[in-house]
């Protein structure tokens, strides 16, 4: 049998629309751009020395490459308590959050019931409130339970903090995902004699991944880099993350003036985040873009 030939047909260029979108792509361009050299000298202090950053070569590695900046950083730098503790909260959070919020939001999304409007508008309006506003009140409560100075009640208290707030805003995101997938599958399971409850789990749970995904990774950033809660109810070394962590670190700068070990300890703690864009960044769009319909 002969082979069929495939005709490629090249498509022209629309030079006149492509030059409207210039002006976007020279600021994405130069956006790109920037990150990437301020990236890059970070990374290359982080390997430098404190001495050649104040020389203005940093970059050129005069004294070579300092990989001990990152074994100091972890260990004595205190980085490797602060990692775990973010990734601990970030977590643990994220789970429950997960499991949580996509049954709420399904049943918010198929069921019409007494009080299903009033649960939206509610989880709506709780994401307009400051977290200024309800600290103090939360942490009278938390101080009045006298766990403020125990270690293991006080990362409880601070998951527990992290997963209420950031249900209002993860019970929406899934809502209006689960909306967008077609009931026919549900139908389909009811037919077979399956129960709701086991057609979510079973089915709609893993339809909605990529929604899932995406609403873990911005919930996971959020959590790693929260500031304001942890500066207020992580009092001691033992409870810190890393967004207070670092603060600590560079505030003791002014004694030790190890910024080459700063530099370090900022690409660790950089790197968990890099690496969920790195590897998720396809769900994480597909999550953005909508859920599946049909």
């Amino acid at each position: 049998m002969e082979k069929e030939k495939k005709i490629k047909v090249k498509k022209k260029i629309d030079w006149k629309h492509e030059m409207a979108l210039a002006p976007g792509y020279i600021i994405v361009i130069l956006w790109v751009a920037f990150t990437f050299m301020l990236l890059g000298w970070i990374i290359a202090a982080s390997l430098s020395t404190t001495t050649d950053i104040f020389a203005g070569k940093a970059l050129k590695f005069p004294s070579g490459l300092h990989f001990e900046n990152y074994v100091q950083a972890w260990g004595s730098g205190g980085v490797a308590t602060f990692f775990t503790n973010s990734l601990l909260y970030a977590v643990v959070s994220c789970v429950l959050l997960i499991l949580i919020c996509a049954p709420a939001a399904y049943v918010l999304a198929r069921y019409t019931f007494i009080g299903n409007k009033i649960i939206q508008t509610s989880l709506v309006s709780a994401m307009g409130i400051p977290i200024t506003m309800i600290v103090l009140p939360l942490f009278g409560v938390v101080a009045n339970l006298g766990i403020l100075n125990n270690v293991a009640a006080s990362k409880v208290t601070l998951i527990f903090l992290y997963v209420g707030i950031n249900i209002p805003y993860t019970t929406i995101f899934l809502l209006t995902f689960f909306a967008n997938i077609s009931s026919t599958y549900e139908e389909a399971a009811a037919l077979d004699g399956c129960p709701p409850a086991k057609a979510f789990w079973k089915i709609m749970f893993p339809m909605a991944q990529s929604g899932l995904v995406t609403v873990t990774i911005f919930n996971f950033i959020n959590i790693w880099n929260e500031y304001f809660l942890s500066l207020i109810f992580a009092n001691n070394d033992a409870l810190r993350p890393v967004a207070v962590g670092l603060y600590g670190m560079l505030q003791s700068m002014q004694y030790t003036g190890n910024w080459a070990g700063m530099f370090a300890a900022v690409i660790i703690v950089f790197a968990p985040t890099f690496v969920l864009y790195l590897f998720l960044s396809e769900k994480l769009i597909g999550g953005i873009t909508g859920g599946i319909k049909g």
